[in-house]
């Protein structure tokens, strides 16, 4: 990534962000892997206060979809993610030390970058449909199913306003 890589934070938009393992190696390539990082995904959510609009995570590396932090920055919570990560696990180090970070204004601009994410693990090969992918916010947006991680979504205010909602098709 390049050295001088500009970052246009405390502007009030949302961020798509994507960061790799160290070397681009598939240290996240196996289910406890991906749920160590949900669970500190999570964490820091809460600790910091942002929304998490989607994520995908690949086996090298993961993409996410947020606002900026009610509390700290931005850059400060993704070190707080990757450091939470790293000390979890055995491969050190495991993370690249830079992230790509692009600015999201407007809900065209939102929807592209969710539709890129959920189906990144079908271009890769790694399922033949997004909701194959279980280490994607795909199934909440389908679904409104809930996760390890709070998903902010049409169905979340949804039920933040009280509406009725659908059965999940497991649930008829």
């Amino acid at each position: 990534m390049p050295s001088r890589l500009k970052r246009y934070q405390k502007a009030g938009g949302a961020h798509f962000l994507t960061f790799s393992c160290h070397g681009r190696l598939p240290y996240l390539n196996h289910p406890a892997a991906y749920e160590l990082f949900l669970r500190s995904l999570e964490q820091t959510r809460r600790s910091y206060v942002f929304h998490i609009f989607g994520y995908v995570l690949m086996p090298e590396h993961v993409h996410l979809l947020v606002d900026e932090p009610k509390s700290g920055t931005l850059a400060r919570a993704l070190q707080a993610l990757k450091t939470s990560v790293s000390k979890q696990s055995v491969q050190r180090p495991f993370w690249l030390p830079r992230y790509y970070d692009f600015n999201v204004h407007g809900q065209e601009t939102m929807s592209q970058k969710l539709r890129y994410m959920h189906r990144n693990p079908v271009a890769r090969g790694l399922v033949a449909r997004p909701l194959d992918w279980q280490w994607s916010s795909y199934r909440h947006y389908l679904t409104g199913e809930e996760g390890i991680v709070a998903v902010e979504s049409h169905w979340t205010a949804a039920r933040r306003m009280g509406l009725k909602l659908p059965n999940h098709p497991d649930e008829v």
